[in-house]
């Protein structure tokens, strides 16, 4: 399993060209994992909060890791293909309670993470140097296990201010923060909330990583994003919400008449 694992890894860093970006139809339980890889899907990744809303938990870490990570273990069972999982903010503040998450979803067979750099109760920004101690201890943790596991580092900077927000100084503080995370170990920088392509290309242009764009409101198709360098391109909780919907009208159209 082990060799297995450390194989799907060194196959899921590749997939992270810029130009040609990996699609990602998040996850949320082994279920979907099915139903995505039969789509014929290159990997699988979790949404945080496609998964606790499944398991009826706000996000947030207001799941308990324990039941994230047996439910990630079911959903590397579920599919062969590499499977990456959200782990929010790594479960707690110290490098090393984020190594211990770290250590958990590789046991359980992941061979990558999301790792945010806001804290969970309040959406503010940590320090970027205390981020850059959270990240090398992650990679300290991978590197131990011998797994070419990718850190997928996060940044909820343009999560600070509206869309219609997003300025050049934004963008900066997102620059200065992707190069200090590639330094701490990091294998990609994701910056959800970012529509703007102009932005989106700046941003592509001048990080050092390979970068993940996440889809909602205002994102641009695909194809413009691959034009504009992104090398990772995410749907979060658009995938659960979508089957939500779906099955609610289903739901709806198949009851039967019931007196008033």
């Amino acid at each position: 399993m082990i060799a297995d694992q450390a194989y799907k890894a060194i196959e899921f860093r590749a997939m992270h060209t810029p130009g040609r970006p990996l699609i990602l139809f998040n996850v949320w339980d082994a279920g979907s994992a099915k139903a995505v890889t039969a789509s014929g899907a290159a990997a699988i990744a979790t949404s945080s909060w496609s998964v606790a809303a499944a398991h009826g938990f706000s996000d947030g870490e207001q799941m308990p890791l324990t039941l994230a990570i047996a439910n990630l273990r079911r959903i590397v069972a579920a599919t062969a293909l590499p499977v990456t999982v959200d782990l929010e903010s790594g479960y707690g503040n110290a490098p090393e309670a984020v190594g211990e998450a770290i250590d958990l979803a590789i046991s359980a067979g992941a061979i990558g993470c999301n790792l945010e750099d806001s804290f969970p109760a309040t959406g503010k920004l940590r320090e970027t140097a205390d981020q850059c101690k959270r990240l090398r201890h992650a990679r300290q943790t991978a590197e131990a296990a011998n797994i070419a596991f990718f850190l997928n580092a996060r940044t909820d900077v343009f999560f600070q201010r509206s869309a219609a927000e997003h300025d050049e100084s934004m963008l900066r503080d997102a620059i200065i923060r992707a190069n200090a995370y590639a330094e701490a170990g990091a294998n990609g920088i994701f910056v959800p909330g970012l529509t703007n392509l102009a932005l989106i290309a700046s941003f592509a242009k001048s990080s050092p990583l390979p970068v993940n764009v996440m889809v909602g409101e205002g994102t641009p198709p695909a194809s413009v994003l691959a034009e504009a360098g992104v090398a990772r391109i995410s749907y979060g909780p658009g995938p659960y919400l979508l089957a939500m919907k779906a099955l609610e009208e289903a739901a709806r159209l198949k009851s039967p008449e019931l007196p008033a």
